[in-house]
């Protein structure tokens, strides 16, 4: 679990800083696609809530380092989802092409509940998006078009998490 938990933090960094260097500066998106939500929830939905949860937070630490929110608001929020997304680990197929689009939105569904939750006890601190706005629309259009992408590439690294069991026994 320890070398699969590294192979999903190294993703996590790869897609934070292709997020953060390349997709930010490209003028014409009105929004970055979450690939480290897409990761996260694939993440949780293949091996279950433990990799959900640890998943989740890494992300959301990285997140906050790079981000100029509140230190431990994206940790939260992932940690959420991550355990929430959990319960169903090999329940679904989610090598087909609908249900990671159904995850996605779901998942960014949910992202933007959260944070207008905690924004209504901290509406100072905390800047959100409303649900029927551009730019909320923009990320789950975009975040439900990635993730069967996302599903695919993270799938490759399954046979690490795989090998981890067969060496345990």
């Amino acid at each position: 679990m320890l070398k699969y938990f590294f192979v999903v933090l190294g993703c996590h960094l790869g897609f934070a800083l292709f997020e953060s260097a390349i997709l930010s500066n490209i003028m014409f998106l009105p929004v970055v696609p979450d690939f480290l939500l897409l990761c996260s929830l694939y993440v949780s939905f293949a091996h279950g809530r433990c990799m959900g949860v640890i998943s989740g937070f890494s992300s959301g630490v990285i997140i906050d380092f790079l981000s100029g929110c509140p230190f431990g608001l994206n940790s939260l929020l992932r940690t959420v989802i991550g355990y929430i997304s959990g319960f169903f680990p090999k329940t679904f197929n989610i090598k087909t092409l609908l249900l990671p689009v159904l995850i996605a939105f779901c998942g960014t569904f949910s992202k933007c509940f959260l944070i207008s939750f905690i924004s209504f006890f901290y509406p100072n601190i905390v800047n959100s998006y409303t649900l029927f706005s551009k730019l909320f629309f923009s990320e789950l259009f975009f975040n439900c078009i990635f993730a069967p992408v996302m599903f695919k590439f993270m799938s490759i690294f399954d046979s690490v998490y795989s090998d981890m069991g067969a060496s345990a026994v």
